[in-house]
């Protein structure tokens, strides 16, 4: 397991939001497959928002691309990178214990653990596809929820955000492996939230498990790629990132168990 980092500040009596550098300063928060597209845009926005950002991916390099670009955007952020197999539920319960006690706490553990597998009709569903969509879409959101959990709610205002999309509340003909799986993600999450509630008992849940659900991500590079494309209903990258960080400025109670539609619900 390799680990890119620069000094870090102590954490272990900070408290969201109290400083002076962002809406998140203090915070320390966790992102999981922060090599893709969407996780460098949460890394770059999460570490101007103020807050330590731990990111972990399974390609060291992409990984690494992620990781200068926020630190160097943002001078004197505290952006770290983990190689994590985040299909070994031990090297994430190490990951997340490993974090905790680096930093004091863990305030929140961002899903951006993606892929896609499709066919052209139903009945040419490959079911190797779905092999692959539940370790990734499945496995990975159980494993980090249940290394996060802990830490999540020792933190008094923990997120835990799972990344999903609509064709899961409508699945079509040609993505029932997709759909299935996104689908299996979002019951786990809200089971979570369930936990986080019932954890929390009368004072309510001292942290929020929610689903941000887009039609479809778009970046920058998709749009040089295909200049003459629309990509209507699309979230750009950088406003998923910003509905993440917006997460935290509501009652953890409004957030918990939620699905948060980022595009028109179906």
């Amino acid at each position: 397991m390799s680990i890119r980092k620069e000094e870090a500040r102590s954490m272990s009596t900070a408290t969201p939001g109290n400083g002076n550098g962002g809406p998140l300063e203090g915070a320390v928060v966790a992102v999981a497959g922060a090599g893709g597209p969407a996780g460098h845009a949460a890394l770059l926005r999460l570490a101007e928002a103020g807050a330590v950002v731990v990111g972990c991916d399974s390609d060291p390099e992409r990984l690494a691309q992620g990781v200068d670009a926020a630190r160097d955007a943002h001078g004197g952020a505290t952006v770290i990178g983990d190689t994590v197999d985040l299909l070994n539920l031990e090297e994430t319960r190490e990951w997340a214990q490993r974090t905790e006690k680096e930093f004091g706490r863990v305030d929140g553990l961002v899903h951006l653990v993606g892929g896609w597998r499709g066919s052209a009709t139903f009945a040419e569903t490959d079911l190797a596809d779905w092999d692959v969509l539940e370790k990734l879409l499945i496995r990975t959101v159980q494993h980090t929820s249940l290394a996060f959990e802990g830490p999540l709610n020792r933190s008094g205002n923990g997120r835990f955000l799972l990344i999903s999309a609509a064709g899961a509340s409508k699945p079509t003909a040609p993505n029932a492996a997709y759909a299935a799986a996104k689908s299996a993600a979002e019951a786990w999450t809200l089971a979570l939230a369930d936990a986080f509630r019932k954890t929390g008992g009368e004072e309510g849940p001292h942290a929020a498990a929610a689903i941000l659900i887009v039609k479809a991500l778009v970046h920058d590079a998709m749009r040089a790629e295909r200049p003459n494309a629309k990509f209507a209903g699309f979230t750009d990258v950088k406003e998923l990132a910003e509905a993440i960080i917006g997460t935290w400025s509501k009652p953890t109670q409004e957030v918990n168990g939620n699905r948060l539609w980022l595009t028109p619900q179906p």
